[in-house]
């Protein structure tokens, strides 16, 4: 999970080197928060290779937009927006935050703070950290169900539980409770691994992944073959930083279906029915 390929996809930069993504159409150039933090990254990640002055000041320069842009929502949660509509199991209305953006955003935040050590970086995933701590109701983009704490990519009702963002923004959480020591991270980050081992089952359809926990009935968000092979990566990483064998297994178990003609067939089938009906 390097990002590396993302250090060079942005096809629009702004003036400041930052980058924007064109959704065409009604919603045209848009900064994403999440496409910033990831463009961030793979420049850390490639710098970290070369130490190509220029990869760090394109990393700088995505974490400088996050600092300046982590502003307070209706609750008085630091947060990123997403400043356009998005249609998802319902429309997320303009303007709308992520747990994914949070996540990521205090991964590229602290990667640069160490690469440059500049406080501001470190000062503003403190900040956005906030956020993750507090429950959705209250304004943040932690939603704990009995004992199951998840972070959620999109703060929809019912949540929704997207299986790549959760685990996403979960390594935002192990990084800052690997810089700040910060005992909250610690207990979050052991939570969420807790979470994630109960209720990874829940995702597995016996051919296939599921991409979230958004629809109830027996046709089910059914992930598209990218977001699978995402899953298994992920389960892989998850593994490499915990020693649980439950990922590694279901990250092979996982893979072993893209194998399947029929796995596959029934899986393209499946998402193109969902679209058809929720969307």
């Amino acid at each position: 999970m390097r990002f590396a390929f993302k250090a060079d996809y942005a096809e629009i930069l702004d003036d400041n080197g930052v980058p924007m993504l064109d959704y065409r159409g009604a919603i045209g150039q848009q900064y994403n928060p999440i496409a910033i933090a990831q463009y961030a990254l793979g420049n850390h990640t490639l710098w970290t290779d070369t130490q190509d002055a220029n990869r760090l000041s394109k990393c700088v320069a995505a974490a400088d937009w996050l600092v300046d842009n982590l502003e307070l929502n209706d609750q008085n949660i630091p947060v990123w927006m997403h400043k356009f509509d998005w249609e998802y199991a319902e429309t997320l209305n303009n303007p709308w935050y992520s747990g994914l953006a949070q996540g990521q955003g205090i991964s590229a935040l602290l990667r640069c703070h160490a690469a440059t050590g500049n406080s501001k970086y470190l000062d503003a995933a403190k900040s956005a950290f906030i956020s993750i701590q507090t429950k959705v109701d209250d304004g943040g983009v932690r939603y704990a169900n009995g004992g199951d704490i998840w972070i959620e990519e999109y703060i929809v009702s019912p949540p929704s539980h997207i299986l790549n963002g959760y685990i996403w923004a979960m390594w935002g959480v192990r990084d800052y409770m690997l810089v700040t020591t910060d005992p909250a991270a610690t207990v979050l980050w052991e939570d969420c691994v807790e979470t994630l081992s109960r209720v990874l089952s829940t995702f597995d359809l016996g051919y296939w992944s599921l991409y979230d926990q958004s629809a109830s009935g027996p046709l089910k968000m059914i992930a598209s073959n990218f977001y699978h092979r995402l899953h298994i990566a992920q389960l892989e990483v998850m593994y490499t930083l915990t020693g649980n064998e439950m990922f590694l297994e279901y990250s092979k178990k996982w893979s072993a279906y893209t194998h399947s003609p029929i796995n596959r067939t029934k899986a393209k089938i499946n998402k193109a029915l969902f679209k058809l009906l929720h969307y």
